[in-house]
């Protein structure tokens, strides 16, 4: 079956990467063929900041099936911003858990903002243990989702809650959480069919497992061949605004 990876990550020493907490990620370089991956999300990552040099050059190289998810100061001008999204960027990233990215108390203003100026979405890492701090906030933003299924069974609750509203989750990441995967899949799932999305999070950087083709046996075990197909493309076609593919 076909795929969207809506979760990736482009790491290439050829552009600025800084170091997190410590640590540096490894170099990689997208090796998914045998997967049938039909194109992707390019997610940055704390390493890589606010720089957007290398995710322009990514995007050039890659075919029009890949999209870029950034981080951004909230003092980017429209034109700025207007130039990235022709470039392919398609998302605003707020990484709450590592750090490397806007201020989540610019959240409410910038994610209005991008969505107003050229229609993106953003998107969250973050435990969602702290979601009930946020969630009044997420549910005046007009796009969102949630990157690792949330990460922790303490926060499910309040992450389900906003799924409810319409909020997307990435099933991506699983060795990063203490969740039931299956269970929570399928709870998630069984609120909105359209809101759970497939990706591997290459290179899986800081992950206790790298990603591999157990994660995705875990979701054709137990959905449908129909929901396999909203989870592996059809709801992140959608939601990234690719054309059906």
């Amino acid at each position: 079956m076909k795929k969207f990876d809506a979760h990736l990550h482009i790491i290439d020493y050829e552009y600025q990467i800084n170091e997190n907490n410590g640590y540096m990620p490894l170099e990689y370089k997208s090796e998914v063929n045998s997967l049938n991956i039909i194109g992707g999300a390019i997610v940055s990552g704390s390493f890589q900041g606010f720089d957007q040099s290398y995710l322009i050059d990514t995007l050039n190289k890659l075919n029009g099936n890949y999209v870029g998810v950034t981080q951004l100061p909230h003092s980017v001008t429209d034109d700025e911003l207007i130039f990235l999204n022709n470039q392919g960027v398609s998302g605003l990233r707020f990484n709450v858990k590592r750090g490397g990215s806007e201020d989540l108390s610019k959240l409410e203003y910038f994610a209005k903002r991008v969505n107003e100026v050229v229609g993106w979405h953003t998107e969250l890492y973050i435990d969602s243990k702290k979601l009930s701090d946020i969630k009044t906030t997420i549910k005046k933003l007009p796009a969102v989702s949630i990157d690792h299924l949330g990460l922790s069974k303490e926060g499910l609750p309040h992450m389900l809650d906003l799924v409810e509203q319409g909020v997307k989750v990435k099933a991506t990441g699983f060795s990063r959480t203490d969740l039931d995967i299956p269970n929570t899949l399928r709870s998630i799932y069984n609120i909105n069919p359209e809101a759970l999305m497939f990706g591997t999070d290459l290179p899986s950087t800081r992950a206790p497992y790298r990603f591999n083709e157990n994660d995705i046996q875990i979701i054709e075990n137990n959905f449908t061949n129909e929901e396999c197909e909203n989870i592996f493309y059809k709801n992140a076609t959608k939601w990234y605004r690719i054309k059906e593919i």
